[in-house]
């Protein structure tokens, strides 16, 4: 089994419970001023994870379908709808199972690239956004800054949530880089998670998008607009759109 197929369940929750509506609200209100689409537009959440971003796009107006492998994370997602507002559906972003042209917007949030060993299958990923936007459509990708995650990697950090005690362990090697996560509570033994992303430049993206019909547009280094700088930038958001 894949580590996206382990790391994506009930621990998940609690390892990233810090992440929240707020936040979410805010990120969303930016990404609509970079991406201005109309309302009732179509927009794909690719990895969808809990929901977050989903739910704040529907609240826009906008026609959401939420995207995810975890059937766990994705339940966590349709709990929170609760007024049904988003389409939720469980899949590989590898295939995706929508027609040709069908979304006005996609947006690929939390670093949800870089996933997969090879760089073909992290290419085929760019190959199926491209494949269900439609002509003139939008896109994001909100991904980190390799250059910044290597020069201030935290190696070891240790946290409290709740009755957990969650220690994680980051590594760069061969490219990518690795998190060894253990969740320990006073009873039982811990349970412990890998996860992983292959780290890309923003030259190595220009690369990868040459066989698409992607074209980007902008680079942001976080949520707030700032210019993309590599050496500083705290993150690395692509926004672009489709010839």
């Amino acid at each position: 089994m894949s580590w996206y197929e382990q790391s994506f369940g009930v621990d998940y929750l609690t390892v990233y419970n810090h992440r929240n509506a707020e936040q979410a609200e805010r990120e969303v209100a930016q990404m609509m001023q970079w991406l201005r689409m109309p309302n009732q537009a179509k927009v794909l959440d690719l990895c969808c994870g809990m929901g977050r971003h989903s739910l704040c796009l529907a609240e826009l107006g906008f026609d959401v379908t939420g995207y995810d492998l975890s059937e766990v994370l994705l339940a966590e997602a349709r709990a929170k709808d609760t007024t049904s507002n988003v389409r939720w559906v469980q899949g590989d972003m590898r295939n995706l199972p929508f027609p040709n042209h069908a979304y006005d917007a996609v947006v690929n949030l939390f670093t949800s690239f870089g996933y997969f060993d090879e760089d073909e299958e992290n290419c085929r990923v760019l190959s199926e956004m491209d494949k269900v936007l439609k002509p003139h459509g939008k896109w994001i990708i909100d991904y980190l800054n390799p250059d910044v995650v290597v020069s201030r990697l935290v190696h070891e950090s240790e946290r409290k949530e709740n009755t957990f005690t969650i220690r994680e362990v980051r590594t760069v090697k061969d490219g990518m880089v690795k998190k060894q996560i253990a969740i320990c509570e006073d009873i039982g033994s811990p349970r412990y998670y890998m996860e992983q992303v292959k780290l890309y430049s923003f030259s190595d993206f220009m690369r990868m998008l040459q066989g698409t019909s992607l074209v980007v547009d902008q680079a942001f280094g976080d949520y707030s607009g700032s210019t993309f700088v590599p050496a500083a930038s705290p993150r690395m958001i692509l926004v672009g759109h489709k010839r």
